[in-house]
């Protein structure tokens, strides 16, 4: 865990601020890479996670962007209201289960509304590093784009191709033209809100783009129907520990109270964090981090939010 300070705290767009936290003293933060976050320890007790949106050659601070969600379970409500400049807060270092891709000669990167944080990232480093990029941003209105006068006037702003869904549509996004003709070398990057990362992900899956090439990363699970959920067992194949989990609880939940330690996150299956490889069993796959490709494997599963469609799962614990 690190302690770092709140330099700044500044209005990006409507319900929207960014906070740019630094070391304490004269301390370097750890490095980070395009795609990463960090988790923040909030004064009530609540741990998010926010994306780092700011170039990762800078090792003085972490800029992250916070979207004060009306659905908040107290997490960004928090950060808007409970956090002041000069304050210390206590956060994680950086991972990242959203990185760039190293080898590609064309790299797409799309972002609706506060997806902009990682993916801004991202287009630091391929500005750095000479690649051929373009980024396409999309969001409602002007007043809820983040960070677009930063996007305007950028060194790689020729790369960047704004999309105001309230404005004329001739500058509307249309993901089918754009995915078109997916090239063996290309990459795709999106990050936005549930609608908008489904609209970009079933144009490219349309055109055919290979899973390899096709990188996301959601900020929040979608509904999902509980109905009909029933209970079944777990056993740890190490320990041949068996736990019940019943129909109104989660497999993360049951084994945390029992003491099982799995790394967690997100808690909605978005994160990646806690995937558990499976030994035995059919898992009910219901996050949105794995391929369609990983889920038909059924070698691994996210215990924080999906269940069983077998019995029994045998987990590698």
């Amino acid at each position: 865990m690190l302690q770092v300070q709140i330099f700044r705290k500044k209005v990006e767009a409507t319900d929207i601020l960014s906070f740019e936290l630094r070391a304490l003293g004269t301390d370097e933060l750890p490095p980070f890479s395009a795609g990463a976050h960090i988790d923040v320890h909030m004064p009530n007790g609540i741990t998010r996670q926010y994306s780092l949106c700011n170039s990762p050659e800078e090792r003085h601070r972490y800029v992250i962007g916070v979207l004060k969600d009306p659905a908040s379970r107290g997490g960004s409500i928090s950060m808007h209201s409970d956090l002041c400049v000069g304050g210390l807060i206590t956060i994680s270092e950086p991972r990242n289960l959203f990185p760039l891709h190293e080898s590609g000669d064309k790299h797409l990167l799309f972002a609706g509304g506060i997806g902009i944080t990682p993916i801004l990232a991202m287009a630091h480093t391929l500005h750095q590093r000479g690649a051929d990029f373009e980024l396409h941003y999309c969001y409602r209105a002007s007043d809820r784009a983040a960070f677009i006068d930063y996007l305007k006037t950028a060194d790689f702003s020729d790369c960047v191709y704004l999309h105001d869904d309230s404005g004329p549509d001739d500058q509307r996004i249309n993901a089918h033209e754009l995915l078109a003709n997916p090239q063996p070398d290309a990459h795709l990057y999106v990050c936005g809100p549930g609608g908008f990362m489904n609209y970009i992900l079933e144009a490219a899956a349309e055109h055919r783009w290979p899973e390899p090439q096709v990188h996301r990363e959601f900020f929040a699970a979608g509904p999902v129907s509980h109905d009909g959920d029933q209970p079944f067992e777990v056993e740890l194949a190490k320990s041949g520990q068996v736990f019940e989990i019943p129909a109104d609880r989660t497999v993360f939940e049951v084994l945390d109270e029992c003491g099982i330690e799995i790394p967690s996150s997100c808690e909605q299956g978005v994160c990646g964090s806690c995937i558990t490889r499976v030994l035995q069993g059919i898992p009910d796959h219901r996050d949105q981090f794995m391929t369609v490709a990983e889920h038909a494997r059924n070698d691994q599963f996210t215990p924080c939010c999906s269940r069983s469609k077998s019995s029994r799962l045998v987990l590698d614990l």
